[in-house]
């Protein structure tokens, strides 16, 4: 596994900051927003099937869903435009044997992912309107750390680098204080390799719906 952080995604990250920093100067009064939210992280995924010796044709794997706690920081550059850094507790996500080795049964695979998103957000209304829809899109990047499984005493998973788009609405309760929600996809795709007593591959597809719904403080 990887322990640095893709190079398209530095690439991406600097340039984000550095478009923030020169639009700075530009932001009104309480341009800081600092949100927590609960998060309910869906799974889609697909996979190329596993493949290996012994292993018989058609076997397969899903993955499941996770809830975790997130983070957000948002600096709002202009009074429509932020750019926004989404962190949180790495959700973990387990995969049951599916297809033809369904019979191996569920948890054959667990992983957590750590993966930070920086976003581009418009916000549609004025400051100070009680209700605010925004859209965002930017980049993911995925680390899937503490990764194990039942049937193979070493397993690797690829980092991840790809798109994220959100769609949300904040719902202003004071000057300073707003409960939100919002809806995210994302791309994130994991080519796996277990090493035990045969050599086990698959390519996974996770297709995430992300859901949050949580409260924001701007300063």
């Amino acid at each position: 596994m990887t322990s640095s952080l893709n190079p398209v995604f530095n690439h991406a990250a600097a340039a984000l900051a550095a478009s923030a920093i020169l639009l700075s100067g530009n932001a009104s009064a309480q341009d800081n927003v600092v949100k927590v939210g609960l998060t309910e992280y869906t799974t889609h995924s697909r996979t190329n099937g596993v493949t290996g010796i012994g292993v018989p044709a058609g076997a397969d794997a899903t993955t499941g869903n996770a809830t975790t706690i997130i983070l957000v920081y948002e600096r709002m550059v202009t009074p429509n435009i932020g750019v926004e850094l989404v962190l949180g507790i790495p959700p973990r996500v387990r995969a049951d044997a599916a297809g033809t080795v369904a019979f191996l049964g569920s948890d054959i695979l667990s992983a957590k992912n750590l993966g930070p998103t920086l976003l581009f957000n418009y916000h549609f209304g004025q400051s100070g309107d009680t209700l605010r829809p925004y859209l965002g899109a930017g980049i993911n990047y995925t680390r899937f750390i503490g990764v194990t499984s039942r049937l193979a005493p070493d397993v690797q998973m690829s980092s991840s680098t790809g798109w994220a788009a959100q769609a949300g609405l904040d719902y202003a309760l004071s000057k300073e204080w707003s409960v939100f929600a919002s809806v995210a996809a994302l791309r994130v795709k994991s080519n796996v390799v277990a090493a035990g007593t045969t050599v086990l591959q698959t390519s996974i597809d996770f297709r995430p719906i992300v859901y949050t719904f949580g409260t924001a403080y701007r300063f």
